[in-house]
Parts: C-alpha cells; sequence; structure tokens
C-alpha cells in the first residue's frame, strides 16, 4: 500500500527566547577566523563569538542526533545535505521548514511518543559553525579549540537546492517516490538509529576475561 506524505505546516514565525538553548544566543557580529568563509562563500546568516556560529531557519534547519546514531545513518542509502559533528552531538542539515515538520513526521512514523534523542533546531536557533573544508582542524591548529565542530559532509554553495524537504504545495503529495520524500526518508532512519543506539547503551556488554 503506497504510503502518503503528510501535509507539510506552516513554519513558526518565531521561537520564544526561553526555548532556545544557551549555544543558540541573539546574534553578535562575526568575530571567528573563518566566519567570513560562510557569509562571502555560501552566504550564510553568522552570529558572533567566540566560537562563530551559524543561524538556522534561514539558509537551512538542523536535525541533531547522538553521534553514534548518526555514523549509522551515514553508512545508509538515504540522500542528507551537508552533516557536521561536534564532540557527542551529529547535525544534518535539511531544507528550512524541516525543524518545524519533525513532530509530525515522528507521529506519522508511529515513532511519536518515544525517547529518541532525536532534535531539531530552525527558526532563531544556532550552530556552532564547523571548521571550513580546507582549515586545519586538529587540537594543535591555530585559533581552531580542541573538540570543536568539523564536517562530515561539507557544505558547496547552492547545496540548498539539495537539501532533504517534503514537496511544497503544488509539487503532489501522492506516494513516496523520488527526491521530495528525501526529509521523510532521513528522519525515518535517524529515528530507527536513534532507538537502535539507544538500546545499545541499555544492554550490559558481557565481561570480557583474559
Amino acid at each position: 500500500m503506497a504510503l502518503t506524505i503528510p501535509l507539510p505546516r506552516v513554519p513558526a514565525e518565531h521561537v520564544p527566547a526561553e526555548h532556545v538553548p544557551a549555544e543558540h544566543s541573539a546574534p553578535v557580529a562575526p568575530s571567528a577566523p573563518w566566519g567570513s568563509w560562510y557569509e562571502h562563500v555560501l552566504g550564510w546568516a553568522v552570529a558572533g563569538g567566540p566560537p562563530v556560529q551559524l543561524v538556522t531557519g534561514v539558509r537551512f534547519d538542523v536535525l541533531e542526533l547522538p553521534a553514534d546514531a548518526g555514523t549509522a545513518v551515514l553508512r545508509r542509502r538515504v540522500a542528507t545535505g551537508p552533516v557536521a559533528v561536534m564532540g557527542r552531538r551529529m547535525r544534518f542539515l535539511v531544507a528550512p521548514g524541516g525543524a518545524e515538520e519533525l513532530a509530525g513526521l515522528l507521529d506519522w512514523l508511529e515513532w511519536g511518543g518515544v525517547a529518541l534523542d532525536l532534535t531539531a533546531l530552525g527558526t532563531d536557533g544556532r550552530i556552532t559553525a564547523p571548521v571550513p573544508p580546507g582549515y586545519p582542524a586538529g587540537p594543535d591548529a591555530e585559533g581552531v579549540p580542541r573538540g570543536a565542530a568539523v564536517w562530515l559532509r561539507p557544505p558547496e554553495p547552492g547545496c540548498e537546492a539539495s537539501l532533504p524537504a517534503l514537496p511544497g504545495t503544488g509539487q503532489g503529495l501522492g506516494p513516496v517516490t523520488g527526491d521530495g520524500a528525501d526529509l521523510v526518508r532521513l528522519v525515518a532512519a535517524a529515528a530507527t538509529e536513534c532507538h537502535r543506539a539507544r538500546l545499545r547503551r541499555r544492554t550490559p556488554q558481557p565481561l570480557a576475561f583474559s
């Protein structure tokens, strides 16, 4: 039986400040050495620092999940946009409005109410800007702090055209086929791998004997 993609919801106009994590504070003047790369090469909105931050909800939204679950998603044959990692969290860039779709998609995919540790950032959100491609990113690199965010799949100019999204109004909302279902497939894969990773963490590991 063909699945029908749920109707896209209207993106929220504003997220109250008290709902924005501490990392995602109000924008100030850019100060990181590579902030201009995001502004002038990619044309992305940049918020100050250090560390410099990227504004979500304008050119892209972000799906965020544990790094072990994200690694498993990357092994799957599912379309993604740029992907970054910072510490134990992995971030998948999706089309603007994707963050507002997450809860509805999880319900539609029958993951609603399950603790997945899968979240999204959209309007008024911020993420720490990963080290741009070509910049030294090791712990001894000048101006790069230990544990800095880095790209696993770096962005390129114009990458917004290939970000996972739901089909918009007038593009058809029929069976799940073609590129329009990319966000559905990505969320389905992310939810599955988050659940599997959570189960692995809760399962006692056998003792090793020498």
